[in-house]
């Protein structure tokens, strides 16, 4: 018999995606899943309407993307299963959200202030809940200055250090790992060789957040080719770190889709094995 369809990243529009939370876990159910992971960033804005909306047959897991950083290096923390009124990690994510919604007025200022026709108005519209970054991107597609994200994430635009960029508060990743965990949950860290959105992280750092108590690794990613895969296995064996695989799925702001990639329902069961601040929602 083969295992459950277990889908571990996905984001809705409480954060960057295109799908309602309450349409995303309608859609999982649509398209075979029996387990999703609702991963907005830096937000659990969106699991009230995916718990309402839960069909018959689909296992719900809580979670949040946690933006951070080490030793200058961007790279995101999935938490899961974590107790969301934990006060030290709550503080965390507001501080986070707060300054990811700056970050993106600042971006719209900017593109204002050159007549690209951007407003902070039109971007606060597009994303209906929390703002960020790739709703700058697709105000800019409106404007017909690009025609996806990815062009906008460029240096000409909005791209790391780019014409318009603006910096943003993000956590040491280390403690991020202290904090899900202080807060009962699972951190993994997701798709650490994703080496076109930039620089990655070395081994030794990942050790480290092991050290701190990091449960696993996203392997089965789509931004990661069959060697880096490989070596993320080798490593996660290494440190006896559990392996997931997801979709990071966005509704239309990617051409990926729901169960792109999945996780083994061994590895998942690890996952809430470990967890203590929340409880998987059970159709």
């Amino acid at each position: 018999m083969p295992g459950r369809r277990i889908d571990l990243h996905t984001h809705s529009t409480a954060s960057d995606g295109t799908t309602p939370p309450d349409v995303l876990v309608r859609e999982a159910a649509a398209a075979g899943l029996d387990v999703l992971a609702l991963t907005d960033h830096d937000t659990t804005g969106g699991w009230s309407a995916a718990e309402q909306a839960l069909p018959d047959g689909l296992a719900l897991v809580r979670g949040a993307e946690i933006s951070c950083v080490h030793d200058g290096i961007s790279l995101h923390l999935l938490a899961y299963l974590f107790d969301p009124e934990e006060p030290r990690f709550r503080s965390a994510r507001v501080e986070l959200r707060d300054s990811r919604t700056k970050r993106a007025e600042r971006m719209a200022q900017l593109l204002e202030a050159d007549g690209t026709g951007v407003t902070w108005a039109r971007v606060r519209e597009i994303a209906g809940g929390t703002v960020g970054r790739p709703h700058v991107a697709q105000a800019l597609i409106e404007q017909g200055h690009v025609t996806t994200v990815s062009q906008a994430f460029t240096p000409e635009w909005i791209g790391t250090y780019g014409r318009y960029w603006v910096d943003k508060t993000e956590l040491d990743v280390l403690d991020a790992v202290r904090l899900v965990a202080a807060a009962g949950g699972v951190s993994v860290f997701a798709h650490p060789r994703a080496t076109r959105r930039g620089r990655t992280v070395a081994d030794e750092v990942i050790v480290a957040m092991a050290e701190a108590g990091l449960g696993g690794l996203e392997v089965d990613h789509v931004d990661h080719d069959d060697a880096a895969r490989d070596q993320l296995r080798v490593l996660a064996a290494d440190l006896d770190l559990l392996v997931t695989g997801s979709s990071d799925f966005h509704g239309t702001a990617k051409t990926v889709q729901l169960g792109a990639r999945t996780t083994d329902e061994q590895e998942y069961e690890r996952l809430v094995a470990a967890a203590t601040g929340l409880a998987v929602l059970q159709p």
